[in-house]
């Protein structure tokens, strides 16, 4: 994803980075070497999800529908099959959200798809040594219902501009106390958060179909000047030329068979060619269970089918969406010095007929589908789903 397709390669991998990478005839290999022989096979890059819901995450609850304290980091089952079925899909990385049955329902979580009994053994940690994730927002039918929740598309955005504003205002406090203990504010975690915000440690992904609600999203980061992620964007190809001058990225999902909502109905697979030809930054994601982790890389082909260059595609998958995480220094491309995130594969990764053979996370193997332990969560089987629950966009109000 950093340069052109090596037709007889090698990938050297040490200390759970790449040490070299190049084509054979001209990449030395450290003497001693453990060697591994994948001739007629393709290496890529670890597939990155940019909105995921693996692990079996929860967020916020019925009791408000702006819930900026709550973290997912507390939620999350590693020990879930949805994670090991998302490395048999590929999947290295992963921006794990609770729903969006709120305006905003917690902070997400970017993890590393490491083997591990406990929650620490996937974290992300950014260069301040900080757990790496964003938060969480939507709009449209999804946050709509019964009060204390809003009743109208024009009310959502009144409550999300209104804690902002709150947020710009519990910042003002503590720069004017200045250090002061006594004139500080009292701790709020929803305004901590809120503030991580606006002071750009913290992006925004916002869940959003209909085109009118994607142009309000937009209004509200501009209003406010946070960074953002569109999630979804099912009329993205409505609106291109908008999304590209607003200078946001898109994380789309694609479908294979589209509906479960009014507002995803003009959904299209075209929307990746058009938002290329606009010139915006286009990842893919998941959703899971939406769309199976298994199969992520089928949501590249779609979008080829309906017109998304290959080379897009691909680094939509990957690249791109490091980008949209902040992580593209450490992932998303086979490059010396980057993290060891790749997965070897059968054949071309567009073709139907491709299957994921391993998964490394760092250097370390952790999908193998010759061993029939990770066969089953490949191929599905007894056993493989056990521990998940079902999760369906827009028949659960407090998910998506």
């Amino acid at each position: 994803m950093s340069g052109a397709e090596i037709p007889d390669g090698v990938l050297v991998v040490h200390q759970g980075k790449i040490a070299a990478i190049g084509p054979a005839r001209s990449t030395s290999v450290p003497a001693g070497a453990q060697q591994h022989d994948a001739k007629g096979k393709v290496i890529m890059p670890g597939l990155v999800d940019t909105h995921s819901h693996i692990g079996g995450v929860e967020g916020a609850d019925s009791t408000a529908p702006i819930q900026p304290d709550v973290r997912v980091l507390d939620s999350i089952n590693v020990r879930s099959p949805g994670i090991q079925k998302a490395q048999a899909g590929g999947i290295t990385t992963a921006n794990v959200m609770p729903g969006s049955g709120h305006l905003l329902s917690g902070q997400t979580l970017y993890l590393k798809l490491r083997d591990g009994g406990t929650i620490d053994d996937l974290l992300i940690r950014n260069g301040q040594g900080k757990i790496a994730g964003g938060l969480k927002m939507a709009n449209g039918t999804n946050s709509r219902r019964a009060p204390p929740f809003p009743g109208t598309r024009a009310k959502s955005a009144a409550l999300v501009r209104e804690q902002y504003v709150k947020a710009q205002e519990y910042r003002e406090k503590i720069r004017r106390a200045n250090g002061d203990r006594e004139k500080m504010p009292e701790r709020d975690l929803r305004m901590e958060a809120l503030v991580e915000v606006l002071e750009g440690k913290r992006t925004v992904h916002h869940h959003t179909h209909r085109h009118d609600d994607v142009l309000t999203a937009i209004r509200l980061a501009k209003e406010f000047g946070f960074r953002m992620v569109l999630q979804h964007v099912s009329e993205a190809w409505k609106i291109a030329p908008e999304i590209a001058a607003s200078g946001f990225p898109v994380s789309l999902i694609v479908l294979d068979s589209p509906g479960g909502k009014l507002e995803a109905m003009d959904v299209s697979n075209r929307n990746g060619a058009a938002l290329e030809k606009a010139g915006v930054l286009v990842g893919f994601h998941t959703d899971d269970s939406v769309t199976d982790s298994r199969h992520f890389l089928r949501s590249a082909a779609f979008a080829v089918r309906d017109g998304m260059s290959r080379e897009k595609a691909l680094e939509a998958l990957t690249i791109s969406g490091a980008k949209m995480l902040e992580l593209q220094d450490r992932i998303g491309s086979l490059e010396a010095g980057k993290e060891a995130d790749f997965i070897l594969l059968s054949g071309d990764p567009l073709s139907v007929y491709t299957k994921v053979l391993e998964t490394y996370v760092e250097g370390k193997k952790v999908f193998d589908r010759s061993d029939p332990k990770d066969l089953l969560f490949a191929t599905g089987g007894y056993g493989a789903s056990r521990g998940d629950e079902l999760h369906l966009d827009g028949f659960d109000e407090e998910e998506d």
